[in-house]
């Protein structure tokens, strides 16, 4: 059934759920492949919390009760990668069906309006196939080849041009972070300009799991590149590369709104509070 097209005024932005995995979005008992349970510690019960928290309360406040279009940036799985242990279940059935019953109330909440982009292929697998999976099950609209996940996204948020996609560079020292956000919106500019495309007023990433704006005067206002937190907590992986072992993790998602003058990006963010002192 072919949806009926409609302006969007509002697009919800989230991404970076890692479902599967210990660390991951996690609110209920996982039920396991040999009938058994896993159930969520008190970390993922807190992150869960904010997840019905930012769906519930955060997104209908800030869009003022507006439509909304969603667009998961990708990694909605954990997978089985790089010989982790940290995985619930490294059977991708069952984290497919975790990440559907935790993603179809999302889908229903935007009516149907649900895009969805292919993470990091170690998460998701070989060019993003169980992204694709769980894509199609949840009824994400397909691109004009019929793929349900997609590498990226252009779509609009009122007037102005979005790009999303997965990737973006990272850093090691904060007082860089603003670097490849930056050299990610002026390389659209280059590309757009060099082939006389409409360039993107707004860029979209995730991958980082550390939420992030930078923006600039342009002729119809301010063009911007947003970077949105996931929804997983520290893996072990964090714990040991520079900037991450030293950060607590950053959960939440953004907001796309064209207001009366302008588009501009909300932010919600929350913070685990560093470990007690012993």
């Amino acid at each position: 059934m072919k949806r009926k097209a409609r302006r969007c005024n509002n697009i919800v932005v989230v991404g970076d759920t890692h479902i599967g995995c210990a660390m991951g979005l996690c609110g209920h008992d996982f039920a396991l492949d040999d009938g058994g349970v896993y159930a969520p510690s008190s970390c993922q019960r807190t992150v869960y919390a904010w997840w019905q928290e930012f769906w519930g309360t955060w997104v209908p406040r800030v869009t003022k009760g507006e439509p909304f279009d969603v667009v998961h940036v990708g990694d909605a799985i954990d997978g089985c990668h790089h010989g982790t242990k940290t995985q619930v279940t490294q059977n991708i059935d069952s984290q497919l069906r975790e990440a559907e019953q935790l993603l179809r109330p999302v889908v229903a909440a935007c009516d149907g309006r649900y895009y969805h982009i292919r993470g990091t292929e170690a998460h998701v697998g070989q060019s993003g196939e169980w992204e694709e999976r769980l894509a199609k099950s949840l009824g994400a609209v397909p691109d004009e080849d019929g793929r349900c996940a997609r590498w990226v996204l252009w779509k609009r948020v009122g007037p102005a041009l979005c790009n999303f996609m997965h990737h973006i560079g990272t850093t090691g020292s904060s007082a860089y972070e603003s670097t490849a956000v930056y050299k990610e919106l002026v390389e659209a500019y280059v590309e757009s300009g060099r082939w006389h495309d409409e360039a993107p007023q707004v860029v979209v990433r995730g991958h980082r799991h550390r939420s992030f704006e930078t923006r600039v005067p342009c002729g119809n206002g301010y063009a911007m590149a947003v970077v949105v937190p996931g929804w997983q907590l520290k893996t072990p992986f964090a714990q040991r590369i520079p900037g991450a072992r030293q950060s607590e993790p950053q959960i939440g998602g953004a907001v796309l709104r064209c207001g009366d003058e302008e588009v501009f990006a909300r932010h919600k963010v929350w913070r685990l509070s560093r470990p007690k002192e012993a």
